[in-house]
């Protein structure tokens, strides 16, 4: 069973999201402010929160910045589309998702149910590929779920790994925006491409020295992204 936080300081909002995800059969925990978010987010051993941006005394974006101080949990943040701007920074600091209110019944449960998916792959302790990738300074270890760079550990939100996961198993292979996107979220890309680049900037700040010069993580001008060996 997985268990979902639901936050947004809407009650009406809450119990819509509650409608969508119940007959799934999670385990759902409510939330009115960040501030309770973060608690429970501490508290229970939580596979996603869904989390408001606009909300009173602590915002969407600082609180997905204070959990993400001690969890990968995925986030997927409830906005508004006048929200742009939030919805980039809150990539910025390590949410995995948006979705854009109104809600679509059945968006809502695909982008949850591709989000648990990508975690329980993450946190299975039987990887598919039991070796390691490396790259230049970077090793990708998928039994253990881990990474590092030059020897330190790198903390990675699941979608930041799955990026980097199939961009190190394909070293060379230029990926468009499309396509990485469909291959990480497993779903179909429908005007939803821009995440990719926030969370591509977001994964160059941890793996480069100089993200503005990569070495490893590099854009092919019109085409997308692929992996180099760094030289």
């Amino acid at each position: 069973m997985y268990n979902i936080l639901i936050c947004d300081d809407q009650p009406d909002i809450v119990s819509a999201l509650k409608i969508y995800l119940s007959p799934e059969g999670y385990r759902l925990f409510e939330a009115y402010t960040g501030q309770e978010a973060l608690e429970i987010a501490r508290r229970e051993d939580l596979h996603l929160i869904l989390l408001d941006i606009m909300m009173p005394h602590m915002d969407g974006i600082t609180a997905t910045a204070r959990i993400r101080e001690f969890s990968n949990v995925p986030i997927i943040l409830l906005t508004a589309k006048s929200e742009t701007e939030d919805k980039v920074l809150g990539l910025n600091v390590g949410a995995d998702d948006y979705i854009t209110k109104p809600f679509v019944p059945v968006e809502v449960l695909a982008r949850v149910r591709s989000q648990l998916r990508r975690y329980a792959q993450l946190g299975s302790r039987q990887a598919q590929d039991p070796g390691q990738l490396t790259i230049g300074a970077i090793t990708l270890d998928d039994r253990t779920k881990s990474v590092t760079v030059e020897g330190e550990n790198v903390a990675l939100t699941p979608t930041e790994y799955s990026i980097l996961h199939l961009l190190m198993s394909n070293p060379g292979r230029v990926y468009s925006t499309k396509a990485l996107y469909e291959a990480v979220w497993q779903e179909a890309a429908l005007g939803s491409e821009g995440a990719v680049a926030v969370h591509i900037r977001h994964l160059r700040e941890k793996i480069e020295i100089n993200p503005s010069e990569p070495r490893y993580l590099k854009v092919v001008w019109g085409q997308g992204y692929k992996m180099e060996g760094g030289t």
